[in-house]
């Protein structure tokens, strides 16, 4: 057994404090095990990330063992896509392979329903023949007892051999079900006789046509976590009301001892901008406002992948917040912030033009082409430098040219002088138009003298723009993503978190213009735009790029404006 000295130390917290008292005690004999199990009947979303590094970190700190359990008791929503698609996810999410190989609640339909037989010979089950609409009015309310229902004092006989004929598909779908035998005054609603089975005449994705009879949630979880030694059994908050019927099942079994596991709480994760239930994330796929489980501004893992967002940045967080007793709300800005902060150093750099505007040297020997050597990336010297072409014909962005600029606008403009970043000052000496008026060339010169990008006669300069050599650019799209829902809690005011969505949420701008280099970067690439922000290179599309969060951190303002309140 572990003594108390070779328990880590970092990451305390109340659930590491619980378990460091545990092995100190022998309550499992010095074992850790944990769990994390997933019904798989859609995608994982952001949520579920705190719940798997919490429980995949604390079995690592402390030597133990952590499984993925996939909670597949309901063959009307689940399927195999989505247990492949889970456990790539959470492989994705860990970087590292599972150490065991994944389980099912499946597996132990057979064990689950023997102890279930067992429960009704000890009179603590009854089949109940009314109807679900039934079932769930007679549960009273939370300052109201329920009603018992009428067949709850059948014999053992009688409902053991109505639950064997439930077994054997005598019954239709919703004719009867299995219910625990605890009270219908008890106080937590919870309690008042659950239901143990439900009739579901659908194949399963594992046990075909075997089965017509599924255990729930709450019969299924202890048992299933008890059958494979779960030592601590971490849910979020809002199973804290079940944890009294988790005991129950493994007190009626006689479940004691190092084979007993426990549930302990923690708060979930919520978002601001966001929704985490599975049901409003499903309507959204179902009413194509998003193009899918990935889409890029869903919070799933797999759109957060798509996005660009880095699987440390998204570990990092879950350790940053770390665990607490009572549900709050992050501030999306707060993982953007850590995205940000983890693209910054891994991520290089290059120039793209979103929406481009020719511009031309006039004074630029003509057809003549340099070279000029650009950094990857400031903060890694390792990354080491580019060449990018440079010429007398470029595209710079739309918004970095006003004709009659504002004040404090220091970008080119008629008579001004502008950097261009690795290139030289050029000034604007006149623009040309379209028939609407609209410029489509600016016309501008060049000092030869300033290719350091500082002049000799020592002149400040106000504002450094990015290009594209116009005969050397590659063409691309970039998707650009605003907040799926429009305010920071989605249907506070309505009642309705839909209400809220932001149909404009998505843009895609086509003709971008890409420096070359750009050409060779491998699918799944994520880089710096330089001055427009951290962009990932789509895995399929050819050239297609996803915005994955801006420069601009937000976090910071929202932190300083907290000092200043």
């Amino acid at each position: 057994m572990k003594s108390q000295d070779d328990v880590p130390s970092k990451k305390s917290n109340f659930i590491t404090d619980q378990i460091d008292a545990d092995i100190q005690s022998g309550r499992f004999n010095g074992r850790v095990q944990t769990r994390f199990p997933p019904e798989p009947n859609g995608y994982l979303h952001v949520g579920h990330a705190k719940a798997i590094c919490l429980n995949h970190s604390i079995a690592k700190d402390y030597s133990g063992l952590f499984n993925l359990r996939y909670d597949d008791t309901n063959p009307v929503t689940e399927n195999s896509e989505f247990v492949t698609g889970m456990r790539e996810d959470i492989q994705w999410l860990l970087e590292e392979d599972l150490e065991s190989t994944p389980l099912h609640t499946s597996e132990y339909f057979d064990q689950l329903y023997a102890w279930a037989e067992e429960l009704i010979m000890d009179g603590k089950a009854y089949v109940d023949s009314q109807d679900g609409e039934t079932i769930s009015e007679q549960r009273g309310g939370f300052q109201e007892p329920g009603v018992n229902s009428p067949y709850r004092d059948r014999s053992i006989e009688e409902n053991l051999g109505l639950f064997r004929d439930m077994r054997s598909g005598k019954f239709s779908d919703g004719e009867c079900v299995l219910r625990a035998k605890i009270s219908m005054s008890h106080d937590n609603m919870n309690m008042r006789d659950p239901i143990m089975y439900r009739i579901r005449h659908e194949n399963h994705f594992r046990t075909g046509g075997e089965w017509c009879i599924y255990p729930t949630y709450d019969w299924a979880h202890g048992q299933s976590d008890a059958i494979e030694k779960v030592t601590h059994s971490l849910c979020s908050l809002e199973f804290d009301s079940h944890r009294e019927l988790y005991d129950w099942f493994l007190d009626q079994l006689g479940i004691e001892g190092a084979d007993r596991p426990y549930q302990t709480e923690f708060a979930r994760l919520n978002f601001t901008h966001t929704v985490l239930s599975k049901r409003l994330l499903k309507h959204l796929i179902e009413e194509k406002i998003v193009d899918g489980w990935d889409d890029p501004r869903m919070p799933t893992l797999r759109g957060f992948r798509k996005r660009g967002y880095p699987a440390t940045a998204i570990r990092s967080f879950c350790e940053h917040i770390g665990v607490a007793r009572t549900n709050g709300t992050h501030e999306i800005e707060l993982l953007e912030s850590f995205v940000r902060n983890d693209l910054n150093q891994s991520a290089e750099r290059r120039m793209a033009v979103l929406n481009p505007l020719r511009v031309t040297i006039t004074n630029w020997p003509e057809g003549h082409v340099e070279m000029r050597t650009a950094v990857n990336n400031p903060e890694d010297d390792s990354a080491g430098n580019r060449e990018i072409p440079f010429s007398g014909s470029l595209f710079i962005e739309r918004d970095d040219f006003m004709e009659n600029p504002e004040p404090k606008y220091y970008r080119l403009s008629p008579g001004r002088e502008v950097r261009l970043r690795y290139g030289y000052f050029i000034t604007c000496n006149d623009v040309v138009k379209d028939e609407e008026g609209n410029p489509i060339e600016i016309l501008c010169t060049y000092d030869p003298e300033t290719s350091g990008g500082k002049a000799p006669d020592g002149r400040k300069i106000k504002a450094t723009i990015h290009w594209v050599s116009a005969e050397h650019a590659i063409d691309g799209s970039v998707a650009l993503y605003e907040r799926l829902f429009s305010t920071e809690h989605p249907g506070d005011e309505t009642g309705e978190p839909l209400d809220d969505v932001n149909l404009e949420s998505k843009s895609i701008l086509e003709g971008t213009k890409l420096e070359p280099s750009i050409g060779d970067l491998p699918p799944g690439s994520i880089v710096q735009f330089e001055r427009l922000g951290y962009f990932h290179l789509d895995e399929e599309a050819p050239l297609l790029f996803h915005k994955t969060v801006g420069l601009r951190d937000e976090w910071a303002n929202i932190v300083k404006r907290r000092k200043n309140a």
